[in-house]
């Protein structure tokens, strides 16, 4: 696995780290969840952006949203009680199905 993926990952996973820091700021009304989803934010597209350099843009942008869409659904359902039914996992899993598509048919 090259350097690109590796940072495209990393930035989808911190796009789940600022969409959950975003929830959590209250509006920005709160300091610290403010701060995370900043610095969040900023290194997750900086790693999107180097990626882009390396990975096709549609394969990198839907890997990316893919991961982040991913990650904050299942922090919802595991951290925040957001429902966890069989038609919401099924459709993260057809959410799965897509991103590894587009990893493997780039």
């Amino acid at each position: 696995m090259s350097l690109a993926w590796v940072v495209l990952i990393a930035s989808g996973l911190l796009e789940t780290v600022w969409a959950s820091a975003l929830e959590a700021s209250g509006h920005f009304h709160r300091l610290w969840p403010s701060l995370l989803f900043a610095g969040a934010l900023a290194c997750s597209m900086a790693g999107l952006s180097y990626a882009m350099g390396h990975i096709p843009l549609g394969t990198a942008y839907g890997v990316w949203v893919g991961i982040g869409a991913i990650g904050t659904a299942v922090y919802g359902m595991a951290a925040l009680g957001d429902p966890a039914t069989a038609a919401r996992l099924l459709c993260l899993l057809l959410i799965v199905a897509g991103v590894v598509g587009l990893g493997f048919l780039r």
